[in-house]
């Protein structure tokens, strides 16, 4: 009789563990007080010019310790479960900007929180190849997450202040990336980022 129950208790839990319903964010996500004291300390200035910019010079998803590249990786990283390896066929993601559940890679983008057209706008353009190459791949911070694709190219390059997760309840985790990326990395922001950026951090109750 025990050995039944304690095979029923374990199968509860395995049943949870892979059934449960991950909330996958990126590393690192700052307290409320930590956010609002970088938005803070960040320097306010005119946006840079995108003359000379191109994707290619932020070299990007490379390949990773395991032999993965970054974009599965992440993949890997935010997914309740998947299969494959490099690359992964299929598995389960929540998309956190607009709450769409996604059972396909080809439906999900790899999103720079900070665009890299907008990290050249605020400095990155004097920046070293291999800097903006470890900003494209940053796996330590909160600059990459998986979502859904369509969500994500209706973002393109945009900041805070034209464009915000269509899922209310995921703006302040996004204002707390945003911030934490530009603080982390040393890029400047326009004053409309900055007050855009003060609205989303005053949603938020953690």
């Amino acid at each position: 009789m025990l050995k039944k129950s304690m095979f029923f208790v374990f199968t509860l839990v395995l049943s949870f563990t892979v059934f449960q319903t991950a909330l996958a964010i990126p590393p690192g996500t700052p307290s409320l007080s930590t956010a609002q004291s970088q938005l803070n300390s960040l320097t306010v200035k005119s946006e840079g010019s995108l003359t000379g910019y191109s994707r290619d010079l932020f070299p990007h998803w490379i390949t990773q310790s395991g032999g993965c590249d970054t974009r599965q990786v992440v993949l890997q990283r935010d997914a309740d479960y998947y299969s494959g390896n490099c690359p992964v066929t299929s598995g389960k993601w929540y998309s956190y900007y607009d709450g769409v559940t996604l059972y396909s890679p080809s439906d999900i983008d790899i999103d720079h929180i900070v665009p890299l057209a907008e990290a050249w706008r605020s400095g990155a353009s004097s920046w070293t190849t291999e800097k903006r190459q470890n900003f494209a791949n940053d796996l330590s911070g909160t600059q990459l997450i998986a979502v859904n694709a369509s969500v994500n190219r209706s973002k393109g390059d945009q900041d805070p202040s034209t464009w915000q997760p269509p899922r209310s309840g995921a703006r302040c985790g996004y204002a707390k990336w945003w911030i934490n990326t530009k603080y982390r990395w040393g890029l400047s922001l326009q004053s409309s980022e900055k007050s855009a950026l003060q609205s989303m951090v005053n949603t938020c109750s953690y």
